[in-house]
């Protein structure tokens, strides 16, 4: 017992981090960032279950070694079921015979089989047996190389030797905000900054037994911040997950991700969320949740502008979105998806929310006339991935403490980055602060009333409501004369001295 304790504290999240980046080597200079980080996460988590499973069978095996039908037995209550031929070691035993790509499709589809309730479809998006890795030799010896970097002792994730399970889900985390800075625009479909993510758990307090929602949930990272404060601040595991994704690949690795965090209590569905809502309660309508969080794309110019008009959940009864701009589409979906006493929602939006006009404006007038909008929070420039507009976060709730919206101008607290800025842990606590406090804050926060909105024709411009002008000290002209006639009598002194020097050296 003492060997395996020592084992496990010597395993660091660096360690395993440091050793899951550089198995990406094998692709770099070959293969985009975009594409091989569905082979490098798939990998991860093949290995994963590989090595839980071969961690348990060699404990069963020490404690009923006469007995391999009981073994066998045992086995079959494991979390996943990992078919002998899917095993990630009998993939790398054969990695130098011709045919990696296509042994390495079989065993993912074998152990999708063998956990069809868990894993359906999960990896029918991805295939390694692609000529997206090249030509078949090239393709070959990529797959060897990614089977060899996962061989290494570095990535042996039997549980006996790391520990807990977070440490697994950590660094498919850590791989994927890798993959996030180096993806460009196509990043913010998958990954939403961590800083921005606990922003928005923090603001909506989940609770043990909330029902959370994110309806455009990418790889999930989002809803999890969620799960996790639950069990942060009250130890308990229960509550539920659900989420929503349009792209497959992308749908995939949030399932991933959650089991390789432990968080099985969720329900993932893969579609398009305006067009068709898949979290359905009853055929007829739509589910409620406590918390509805997201960051959906900006300004979405194909939303599903055509059949909103006709939508069978009335989402759109306050108005239909513009045809080339999807924001408020997610925004009324989301609104329409609160439960009736405890929901609450947030939500990122690019800032022309805030103050585009037409359709636009006469939902966001609606919405406020409602008493639904809570909070306006603005951000720096430069946060997420892929675009470098600053963009704000909305905070609407069921249940209001006033009629009032607080503005929360926070676009001047972070940390600059060469590529990214940061919001620091202060710069958060500021913004949480402020709004549980709920009061104007000179030069970054004001209550407004429905009148004071009103009168702004509901126009939510931060810059209308929380003025952050600073007003330049007054200049002393006096003091400034005195000063000049001090330098010019210091300068005339410092001439005369030099022409003493000069006449010294025989240059007069």
């Amino acid at each position: 017992m003492n060997s395996t304790t020592t084992e496990i504290a010597s395993v660091s999240q660096d360690d395993i981090n440091a050793a899951v980046w550089a198995a990406c080597d094998t692709f770099r200079g070959t293969v985009d960032p975009s594409i091989y980080k569905d082979f490098v996460l798939t990998m991860l988590f093949l290995k994963y279950v590989s090595d839980v499973w071969q961690d348990h069978y060699d404990a069963y095996k020490k404690q009923y070694g006469d007995h391999p039908e009981l073994i066998e037995e045992m086995l079959k209550n494991e979390r996943f079921v990992l078919p002998a031929s899917a095993s990630f070691y009998a993939l790398h035993t054969l990695r130098h015979s011709p045919g990696n790509g296509e042994r390495i499709d079989k065993a993912l589809h074998a152990i999708e089989e063998a956990n069809i309730t868990k894993l359906r479809d999960v990896f029918q998006d991805i295939s390694f047996n692609s000529n997206k890795l090249g030509d078949e030799q090239q393709k070959n010896d990529i797959l060897r190389h990614l089977l060899e970097d996962f061989a290494k002792p570095e990535l042996d994730l039997r549980p006996s030797r790391v520990g807990q399970l977070d440490v697994i889900g950590n660094a498919y985390e850590f791989l994927i905000k890798n993959f996030a800075s180096t993806s460009g625009k196509k990043a913010g479909e998958f990954y939403t900054p961590p800083e921005v993510s606990a922003l928005m758990a923090r603001l909506m307090a989940p609770q043990e037994g909330d029902e959370i929602c994110d309806p455009t949930c990418g790889s999930g990272s989002l809803l999890m911040k969620c799960g996790r404060l639950i069990r942060e601040n009250t130890g308990s595991g229960k509550y539920a997950l659900y989420g929503q994704e349009a792209i497959g690949s992308t749908w995939a690795l949030a399932k991933m991700n959650m089991f390789l965090h432990g968080e099985d209590n969720h329900r993932i569905e893969w579609g398009d969320t305006i067009r068709n809502p898949k979290l359905l309660d009853g055929a007829a309508s739509l589910k409620h949740f406590d918390i509805v969080v997201a960051n959906p794309p900006f300004s979405l110019e194909k939303w599903g502008f055509e059949g909103a008009d006709a939508d069978k959940f009335s989402r759109f009864r306050r108005g239909v979105p513009p045809r080339t701009k999807g924001d408020y589409a997610f925004i009324l979906h989301m609104i329409e998806t609160m439960k009736p006493g405890t929901g609450r929602m947030a939500v990122v939006v690019p800032h022309g929310v805030l103050f585009r006009g037409a359709a636009e404006g006469r939902i966001r007038q609606k919405l406020i006339e409602e008493n639904l909008l809570d909070v306006v929070i603005g951000l720096p420039e430069k946060l997420f991935y892929g675009t470098g507009i600053p963009a704000a976060v909305l905070v609407f709730r069921k249940n209001k403490a006033d009629d009032k919206v607080l503005f929360i101008d926070a676009s001047r607290d972070f940390e600059a980055g060469k590529n990214q800025n940061l919001l620091r842990e202060a710069d958060l606590q500021r913004i949480l602060d402020t709004a549980a406090t709920r009061q104007s804050v000179d030069k970054y926060a004001y209550l407004a009333s429905p009148a004071e909105i009103a009168e702004n024709d509901f126009n939510l411009n931060i810059p209308r409501y929380v003025d952050t002008f600073e007003e330049e000290a007054e200049i002393d002209l006096m003091a400034v004369r005195k000063e000049r006639e001090q330098l010019k009598a210091e300068l005339a002194s410092l001439e005369a001295q030099m022409a003493v020097y000069l006449k010294e050296l025989g240059y007069e």
